[in-house]
């Protein structure tokens, strides 16, 4: 049974190794014309989003307008995550 997990273990991590060496060879060199940091939608944020959203400040503007959803979700964990620490450390002290 443990020759199997082991044999199971050593194909995962070829199986992993072999998509992160996937995912690695796809990422643009430097200095490329074509990268995906270099489209359409920084030319539009940076031309509309005065007018669409109605704020001076352009960062400020794409994290509250455009990435509102995304935002909130990354605040709702960060949030969860501290309260699970501040547990965690409350549970921690009264054992001691």
């Amino acid at each position: 049974m443990k020759e199997i997990f082991n044999v199971f273990i050593v194909l995962l991590l070829l199986l992993i190794g072999y998509m992160l060496l996937m995912t690695v060879s796809e990422i643009p060199t430097y200095g490329e014309l074509v990268r995906p940091t270099n489209n359409y939608v920084v030319d539009r944020y940076l031309d509309q989003g005065v007018e669409e959203t109605g704020g001076h400040n352009l960062v400020a503007n794409i994290v509250v307008a455009y990435r509102g959803y995304d935002t909130l979700i990354e605040i709702t964990v960060l949030f969860t995550a501290i309260i699970a620490i501040f547990l965690t450390i409350k549970a921690g002290s009264e054992h001691a």
